[in-house]
């Protein structure tokens, strides 16, 4: 993934999230309550900003020296939201509970992503 698109993708979903969070808190309140699934909405949304920033950490990194270990973390994250993040939004709102089979994969291509930008700092000659 490009430094340019790590940033686009980065503010896409940190905007996705700032507006689901408010839908989920004022427009949602009562629903997530009735169902008990506050905290896996909640979840979702918090895991979601913490990666659109580092997919934007990552651009910024990509952008100064482009390394594939990088491009590797910005998939990695991208690809992590949409499973993880994705997977908890779906149980939350439609209840499909089946879906949480699925977020472990979104969960560990988020630590891939992390992992995959600690090589990166580790391989850098600055």
């Amino acid at each position: 993934m490009s430094a340019r698109n790590c940033i686009l993708w980065g503010a896409l979903l940190g905007g996705v999230a700032v507006v689901l969070g408010a839908f989920g808190a004022h427009g949602l309140e009562d629903y997530l309550v009735e169902y008990k699934q506050t905290a896996n909405y909640e979840t979702a949304v918090r895991y979601q900003m913490f990666h659109a920033l580092a997919l934007v950490l990552v651009g910024i990194l990509a952008e100064r020296r482009p390394t594939s270990t990088l491009r590797v973390a910005g998939w990695c994250f991208l690809a992590g939201v949409v499973i993880f993040s994705g997977a908890l939004y779906g149980i939350a709102l439609m209840r499909f509970s089946k879906l949480g089979m699925i977020a472990p994969i979104g969960g560990a291509l988020l630590i891939a992503g992390w992992v995959a930008l600690a090589v990166s700092a580790l391989h850098r000659n600055t």
